[in-house]
């Protein structure tokens, strides 16, 4: 230090002696002005950090992710579908108290007399896990591990330990020990993507959390502080060891006897499964209906707004269809035929409910759903349409005579000559005998003489939205269509022209059962009754003794065979009172299936053998006759 100069009125010593101690008070001064700085400052910061922490009072309209659950028409559960969070929100009373008492015994046993941050807890806590040599006991409280999972990030730092402690004292100010309670035990993670006790229950246990016995709370209790290090699915063992700390706990607070904790460790346990993620049971099907709801609510509220689906599929008689399109190809295959794939759709006419959906033959391979999304010709599957519009206009009957002879049109820059299959001609016959002998030349000329857009306009009356282009060719299926679309157009026909929008859903309601979608039919009667009875009455003949003879069955039934001229494509469309089934047969890449494929040869088949299944049981009813109506 460099030696201060002398005022030349003390000693030297004492003179710096006292310069030592001026520099020293003033250091110390300075010093201690600039830690009280600092204090101030962070004080400060601390209340201007306060400021803006959240507001609790937020949670008061809370609704955590929920995940959404499609079941099949008769409560079957078909998928659940979540995005990061599987869980299934339930009220404080619908949790088993031994639940409850083994979570706050593990993790915050005074939780009841707490005001959101217990001190002396901490302390004990410590102490406790110190003795043990392990954790026994949680630190932090269940209001603060609830403000942490809700509002702040897990990151180990002061400044966020001391806005969770604030939020914790807020939290107990705006809410009830049970209201915070029940947070919690929706909110926590247990797992596997499963979060929420009922969740967390029904995984562990498949039983409801209600339902948990002592020996299953204690064990899942236990997960809660590593759920995937401590889960049974993972190491049952070590998940034992932890239902013992949690029982020995219980004990040791007097919240269970003895003789309880003896049983409860004795109980056998029998697991569930994982269910976060597992396959849907009719993939085709809630792909679809996820799509369908997705469009209607948005993304985001299918992953996670807690919705039940109930669905318009038979899980019975969607495997019925799944195991009739396996075979059904199969054995297409085996008779040289060159297709790689089929879908199946399969309506209620009376409803237009969606019964069975199949879109292709293994969903694990391909995940392309042929049934709504693949966009095919029809070839003379179409023919219904030209014909329903002719008998409609009150000039034609199934008996009028129609020319199968030569005709040429007028086509852009060209001509187009339509011909027959076999590249006959018939002559003169009449319509009951071209629909059912599927002609050509008849359904073009019926085209030209109703209109095409006539035609047009019958199809979309029917529900059909697909693209279509007034071509001359039109009749004969120059257009794209789904099976879904040929499916609900002829469940009209079925219906003997009563129609409802065909869906895949009947109802979607929240987790608390208010209803967000109602699909309860509302059937309107859009074709002339006269009309679709003489159609049912000529598309039986297909069946009976036109191209559709494979396809009979042992009660009436109408429909119509179908075969693009590149075979590339061969369909079978047919129906009964109470069932319309589409049957469509490909490749997906369009190439030809195979010299000599028809729909009547190859499809027809398939289509009998699943109404044979699907009918199994049900009545035998017969379409109206004309005779019941007044001809337009």
């Amino acid at each position: 230090m460099k030696k201060p100069k002398s005022t030349g009125n003390l000693h030297p010593a004492l003179e710096y002696a006292q310069s030592v101690a001026q520099v020293s008070a003033g250091t110390i001064l300075g010093i201690t002005m600039l830690a009280s700085s600092i204090v101030a400052g962070g004080l400060v910061g601390l209340a201007l950090s306060f400021r803006n922490l959240p507001d609790v009072r937020v949670l008061r309209n809370y609704i955590p992710s929920e995940t959404s659950y499609v079941y099949d028409m008769n409560g079957t559960l078909l998928d659940s579908i979540h995005d990061e969070a599987n869980r299934e929100v339930v009220n404080l009373n619908q949790i088993s108290p031994d639940l409850k008492r083994a979570v706050l015994a593990i993790e915050d046993s005074y939780f009841f007399s707490h005001h959101g941050i217990n001190p002396s807890g901490i302390a004990r806590a410590f102490l406790a896990n110190m003795e043990e040599g392990e954790t026994v006991e949680g630190g932090s409280t269940i209001t603060m591990q609830l403000v942490k999972n809700l509002f702040l990030t897990p990151e180990r730092t002061m400044s966020r330990k001391v806005a969770e402690a604030v939020l914790s004292l807020r939290l107990e100010q705006v809410f009830t020990k049970d209201q915070i309670l029940e947070m919690y035990l929706n909110q926590v993670y247990w797992g596997h993507n499963t979060y929420g006790v009922e969740t967390a229950a029904k995984s562990y246990f498949n039983k409801p959390a209600s339902e948990l016995n002592l020996a299953e709370a204690s064990m899942m209790a236990g997960l809660i502080q590593a759920p995937e290090v401590f889960s049974p699915f993972v190491d049952y063992q070590k998940a034992k060891e932890r239902q013992a700390i949690v029982l020995q706990r219980m004990r040791q607070i007097g919240w269970a006897t003895d003789a309880e904790v003896a049983q409860a460790k004795a109980t056998p346990l029998k697991l569930g499964e994982i269910t976060s993620f597992r396959a849907s049971q009719a993939p085709y099907i809630t792909d679809a209906v996820v799509a369908e709801l997705t469009s209607r609510f948005g993304r985001e509220a299918v992953l996670q707004g807690g919705m039940r689906v109930q669905t318009t599929i038979d899980l019975n008689l969607q495997r019925k269809a799944e195991e009739t399109v396996r075979n059904g190809l199969a054995s297409i295959q085996r008779q040289g035929i060159y297709a790689d794939q089929m879908a199946l759709v399969a309506v209620d006419p009376r409803t237009h409910f969606v019964k069975a959906m199949v879109g292709g033959v293994d969903y694990s391979k391909s995940q392309y759903n042929r049934a709504v999304q693949a966009l095919r010709q029809p070839g003379s599957a179409f023919k219904p349409f030209v014909y329903y519009a002719a008998f409609a206009t009150g000039n034609y009957a199934p008996d009028s005579v129609v020319m199968d002879t030569p005709v040429t049109y007028p086509d852009g820059d060209g001509y187009y000559t339509p011909q027959n299959y076999d590249g006959s001609f018939y002559g003169a016959m009449s319509i009951r005998q071209a629909l059912a002998q599927s002609r050509n030349i008849p359904a073009i000329r019926l085209g030209q003489e109703v209109g095409i857009n006539r035609v047009i306009e019958v199809c979309r009356t029917l529900g059909i939205k697909s693209p279509m282009e007034p071509v001359t060719s039109l009749p004969l299926g120059a257009v794209d269509l789904t099976p879904y679309e040929m499916a609900g157009a002829y469940a009209t026909f079925a219906n003997g022209g009563w129609h409802s929008e065909t869906t895949t859903i009947v109802q979607v309601t929240d987790s608390k059962g208010n209803v967000l979608l109602d699909n309860t039919p509302r059937p309107q009667l859009v074709l002339d009754p006269w009309a679709v009875a003489a159609l049912n009455s000529t598309l039986q003949d297909v069946i009976t003794r036109g191209t559709g003879t494979a396809a009979r069955i042992d009660r009436p039934a109408a429909g119509k065979t179908g075969t693009t001229s590149a075979e590339r494509d061969i369909w079978f469309v047919g129906y009964v009172p109470q069932l319309a089934v589409a049957v469509w047969v490909g490749n997906d890449d369009y190439s030809p299936i195979g010299t000599g494929a028809t729909g009547g040869g190859y499809v027809a088949p398939v289509w009998r053998s699943f109404m044979y299944k699907a009918l199994e049981g049900v009545p035998v009813e017969t379409f109206k006759p004309m005779s019941n109506f007044v001809k337009p």
